[in-house]
C-alpha cells in the first residue's frame, strides 16, 4: 500500500527506512523523499514509526544530554 503518493512510496519502504536507523519523518523524507512534496503523509509516516526503539529517542526518554554520548565515546 503506498503511503506517499506523491513520490510512489510503500508502507513497506517506510518500515524498511525505520529498520535501517530512520527514526523520525525528516529522516525517512531524506531517505525516500516521502512527505517533502504536499505533506499529506507525514501524519501516516508518524504512525508507522510509532514509539519504536530508536538511539536518539531513548537518549530523550532518559534525559541524557545529547552531548553526553559524544563524551563518553572519547
Amino acid at each position: 500500500m503506498y503511503v506517499c503518493s506523491c513520490f510512489g512510496v510503500t508502507e513497506a519502504q517506510v518500515k524498511q527506512h525505520a529498520e535501517d536507523g530512520a527514526c523520525t519523518p525528516r529522516q525517512i523524507a531524506s531517505a525516500s523523499k516521502a512527505g517533502t512534496d504536499c505533506g499529506g503523509c507525514v501524519r501516516r509516516i508518524q504512525a508507522l514509526l510509532g514509539r519504536g526503539a530508536c538511539p536518539r529517542r531513548e537518549l530523550i526518554d532518559q534525559h541524557v544530554p545529547a552531548l553526553a554520548r559524544l563524551d563518553d565515546a572519547a
